[in-house]
């Protein structure tokens, strides 16, 4: 059986943890070598051991100098830049009459702005090699409003006008699409829940709330994720795919 992802060359970002780490493991599963990126050190360098043809390099990519790193790493290692997996995200959780504004600034150069600096640096590359794509991982609360929320919604509502903006400037070289996960086992998601009631069960009512009575799993995302990147999608692009248990259907 042939590998999806043989040779290419993949930057994935807030691989340390959660949607990010699954994502790694399927990609690397399927033969790509690896940039992974991430501000845990100790978590990332782990990973990479652990995974082949894998380097990791620490930074903060709310910082555009750390995404430019990133590029130049990936060229440095491999020549070359085939996929970026955009994953890192942070909540910045309040209302918006509460919410410290370096929270607010902080929340929006995490989830969007990181995405046009790799965007940025990496473009140049990725138009030199066939079959490159972008993808962007958002949430569904691009369309859903939360509680406590403003930083977050509004930044994943902006990244996918930003996936789509890229997705019609740069085709028909470059494939650039987004996911957009519901309630996913990860640990963003049992901080996302402090914003609620009752926080000490928001998580289990998010679980009942979906059609398939569960949380997902970071490999749901891993998995659909290795989908929108190989060839096996290779008419799609401009496309922000919803994955949530179905959720957002009650």
């Amino acid at each position: 059986m042939s590998l999806k992802l043989k040779n290419k060359v993949c930057i994935v970002t807030g691989a340390t943890s959660g949607m990010g780490k699954a994502i790694a493991e399927r990609f690397s599963e399927e033969g790509a070598l690896l940039i992974l990126s991430g501000r845990d050190i100790e978590r990332g360098e782990k990973l990479a051991k652990k995974l082949k043809h894998s380097i990791f390099v620490a930074g903060d990519i709310s910082k555009s100098a750390s995404n430019k790193k990133l590029v130049e790493a990936a060229l440095s290692q491999f020549g070359k830049i085939d996929i970026l997996s955009l994953n890192a995200g942070t909540l910045g959780l309040g209302k918006v009459t509460k919410l410290p504004i370096a929270s607010w600034q902080r929340t929006l150069d995490t989830n969007l702005s990181a995405l046009f600096y790799l965007s940025k640096f990496a473009i140049p590359e990725l138009l030199k090699q066939d079959g490159s794509t972008i993808l962007i991982n958002a949430s569904i609360a691009a369309y859903k409003s939360f509680p406590n929320h403003p930083a977050y919604c509004a930044s994943k509502a902006a990244s996918l006008a930003l996936m789509k903006q890229m997705a019609v400037e740069y085709a028909p070289g470059i494939r650039i699409n987004a996911i957009c996960p519901g309630p996913v086992d990860t640990p963003l998601l049992y901080d996302s829940a402090k914003a609620f009631g009752h926080p000490g069960t928001a998580v289990e009512n998010a679980a009942k709330a979906t059609l398939l009575k569960r949380l997902g799993t970071p490999d749901d995302i891993g998995k659909l994720a290795l989908f929108l990147v190989s060839d096996d999608a290779s008419w799609i692009t401009g496309t922000a795919m919803t994955i949530d248990g179905g959720i957002m259907n009650v």
